[in-house]
């Protein structure tokens, strides 16, 4: 069941159903199927069936049941069936889960304090308001050549941001227009010289089916914000970008023989600027607010 709107919604009994759904494959099932999807459902149950549980008992003294655990160490041991590496982040994310209610369920403290964020000093305050106000909208670019550990870590940078249910969706495409010169012609702005394409794997989102389009775009929205605001902060400037029409993506799919599973969303273009936009002043907070209730 899945609906290809935005604005749709399920009803309970729809989102019970397919809630039930997601917890009625067999072994069987699990052991055949799609590797992507696979991964993308032990994300998504360990965060739905234990990591929010595990949190609320640890951290508000909740009774946490003997069985909390059960389904996210099957899913665990077919993973093993399946010969994944057991080195992968949702395999090691998961045992850490499993480890920790084990302990609240024999009434043992866990020990979250090595995961406490860094105290975010005044200047650390500073810096991020600076970078988050004094990023452009650049559309043009000097010839210098961009690192490829510059783009690494910008588009690490996009995997790090929120994402609906742990399904963790994104991918990327990245195009050096000097390699393919063209290929993104027909966009509004000059191109610039490296264009980094977000996508998203939509077999991650079989392990949450009722998520609604918006909500996935938005995934897509949350990288891209990630990526304009790392490209500041690593000394480049971009400019976020949409595709003007279907021929468009559809170029660009058959140029990269992208599978129909793969959806492009919006791309950023990014480089060495050569140009300096004066500030698009904003309205005030006190404008936006519609209420304070």
């Amino acid at each position: 069941m899945f609906r290809d709107t935005s604005m749709d919604y399920y009803t309970p009994d729809e989102v019970r159903e397919l809630w039930n759904r997601n917890r009625s494959f067999s072994d069987e099932e699990l052991l055949e199927m799609d590797e992507v999807e696979f991964r993308a459902r032990v994300r998504e149950r360990s965060h739905h069936t234990l990591e929010i549980q595990v949190y609320q008992a640890a951290y508000r003294n909740k009774k946490l049941s003997s069985k909390q655990a059960d389904y996210t160490k099957r899913l665990l041991r077919i993973w093993k069936e399946r010969g994944l590496s057991e080195e992968l982040p949702e395999y090691r994310y998961a045992s850490f889960l499993i480890d920790a209610a084990e302990k609240l369920v024999n009434g043992d403290p866990v020990d979250l304090s090595p995961y406490k964020p860094t105290p975010v000093t005044e200047q650390m305050e500073k810096d991020f308001f600076t970078i988050l106000k004094e990023r452009r909208s650049v559309r043009e670019f000097t010839d210098e050549e961009v690192p490829d550990e510059i783009i690494d870590k910008i588009l690490d940078a996009g995997l790090w941001a929120a994402h609906g249910c742990n399904v963790q969706s994104i991918r990327y495409v990245v195009v050096r227009e000097k390699n393919e010169p063209g290929l993104f012609k027909g966009s509004d702005v000059p191109g610039g010289p490296v264009h980094l394409v977000i996508c998203q794997d939509m077999r991650c989102y079989r392990a949450n089916c009722f998520t609604p389009v918006r909500n996935q775009l938005l995934d897509a929205g949350a990288a891209g914000q990630n990526i304009v605001l790392a490209a500041h902060a690593t000394g480049l400037e971009g400019v976020w970008l949409t595709f003007p029409n279907q021929g468009f993506c559809d170029r660009l799919r058959e140029k990269f023989q992208l599978p129909d599973y793969i959806r492009l969303v919006t791309y950023v273009d990014v480089g060495y600027g050569d140009q300096t936009p004066h500030p698009p002043l904003r309205g005030s907070v006190k404008d936006a607010v519609l209420g304070r209730f």
